[in-house]
């Protein structure tokens, strides 16, 4: 009697080896083997092949190239992100939590999509019946979307085959299986071979395909990470359960920027896209307060207004540094400067550090404002009102300009900020009416400027 073999899949690349070791031979990483059962020799006919139509060899300057037309969505926060719309055969892979607003979105661009477009909505984790349900209390009419409940992929794409639609959504990548392969729905098998299919089939008929993934514990999108690889734009939903807001970043976009986001308010009727995002990430005070200082920041192509607050207070024999959307190892060096070039000590101080809303804040141009909210609460006095900042701060103390630094001032002036301490070299050669700038070069002139305003 025949036995099953076993092969190790790993989880990050979806490399396969003949034994289980503790490091994945392709990718290097540890720990990411999983055991399946092997796939028989053989397979189903044209199972492997190229995800788009093959060609002859052409000389590059001579391939007629055009823009690709885009489809909008109805949501115009949607639309940023993907760069202006859905385009015929691009495929889109969305993750995000559970209970975040995926399906939610996903069913209001599919319902204003369906008033110019054929669409179908496949759902693997919910009935008929229960998306109805949503649709319903979402207000949405429904009567031109084709809606299906099914996870056998084949079955899938027979209904894609017979619909013919212009958009498609999958809801979700990690339900559907695959008859030709043995293994469970979600595993890395199933996942790659469903994911190659339904992208195969989407640039052969033109039809736009957004697929629902899935994200572990960490954060990150369930899968090989072959599965960011195939599909065309990556875009993760992010956002506190707690709050009413939702931001979707793109980190891959082949149509479009990358690392730009759109910014959601979730209501009863669903998903609402929000013009002035810097209006959410602003706190309204009566008076100016100590600690708090307002950063201009750059998300994709759209300036936005970010309040830091910073908390300086008397701490033990060790006290403690921690910080709510900015990374806390920079926090660490940014008072290691702030103490060796601008003299300002909290060695012996306790210091937190939020952005306001709940947004992540990433790049380096946020330094500077860091240290002047740390520099507003150790003196517990409060920047003047319609103050901004921002600029990198290096180890030597030095000052150094953010990119795009015109915009950000235009986009303060436009919302009525009317002081900044910014990058020399971030200076307007020509004065932005109504702001007054103080351009600096090193930590202890813009401590100066601070100490001069305040």
């Amino acid at each position: 009697m025949a036995t099953s073999k076993s092969i190790y899949t790993c989880t990050e690349c979806g490399g396969s080896n003949a034994k289980w070791l503790g490091k994945c031979p392709h990718c290097g990483a540890w720990n990411t083997l999983t055991e399946s059962a092997a796939e028989p020799a053989g397979g189903g006919k044209n199972r492997y092949q190229s995800l788009a139509r093959s060609q002859p060899v052409a000389t590059l300057s001579e391939i007629e190239a055009s823009d690709f037309e885009r489809t909008p969505t109805g949501q115009e926060e949607l639309d940023r992100v993907l760069g202006g719309g859905i385009v015929a055969g691009g495929v889109v892979l969305i993750g995000g939590d559970p209970g975040i607003g995926k399906s939610t979105l996903l069913l209001q661009a599919v319902e204003s999509l369906s008033q110019t477009v054929k669409v179908l909505y496949v759902t693997g984790e919910e009935s008929g019946a229960q998306v109805a349900m949503r649709s319903r209390r979402l207000g949405l009419a429904g009567d031109k979307v084709r809606v299906l409940a099914e996870i056998g992929l084949e079955k899938i794409l027979a209904t894609i085959e017979a619909e013919a639609p212009d958009f498609c959504v999958i809801d979700s990548i990690q339900t559907l299986y695959s008859e030709q392969l043995s293994s469970a729905p979600g595993s890395v098998a199933q996942v790659r071979e469903c994911a190659a299919q339904l992208t195969r089939t989407a640039k052969a008929r033109g039809c736009a395909m957004v697929l629902v993934g899935h994200v572990t514990k960490e954060g990150a999108l369930a899968g090989p990470r072959v599965l960011e690889h195939i599909v065309d734009t990556v875009l993760y939903f992010e956002g506190d359960t707690h709050s009413s807001f939702r931001l979707v970043r793109a980190i891959k976009n082949r149509f479009g920027a990358v690392n730009e986001i759109g910014v959601f308010a979730m209501t009863e009727k669903g998903l609402k896209g929000v013009a002035n995002p810097s209006a959410i990430f602003l706190s309204t005070h009566a008076e100016p307060v100590p600690g708090s200082c307002v950063l201009v920041t750059l998300e994709g192509t759209r300036p936005m207004l970010v309040e830091l607050q910073a908390l300086v207070d008397s701490g033990g024999v060790s006290p403690r540094r921690l910080s709510v959307g900015l990374d806390r190892d920079r926090l660490a060096m940014l008072l290691a400067v702030l103490h060796r070039h601008a003299g300002v000590a909290t060695g012996d101080q306790d210091v937190f550090i939020n952005a306001v809303g709940g947004v992540r804040i990433s790049e380096p141009a946020a330094d500077l404002a860091v240290m002047l909210a740390i520099q507003s609460s150790l003196r517990g006095k409060a920047l003047p009102r319609g103050f901004i900042a921002f600029g990198e701060v290096g180890l030597a103390g030095e000052v150094r300009p953010a990119p795009r630094g015109q915009e950000r001032l235009k986009e303060a002036a436009k919302l009525g900020f009317s002081v900044a301490i910014v990058p020399k070299a971030n200076a307007p050669k020509k004065p932005i009416e109504g702001l007054t700038l103080h351009a600096v070069e090193r930590v202890e002139q813009a401590i100066e400027v601070l100490r001069g305003l305040v």
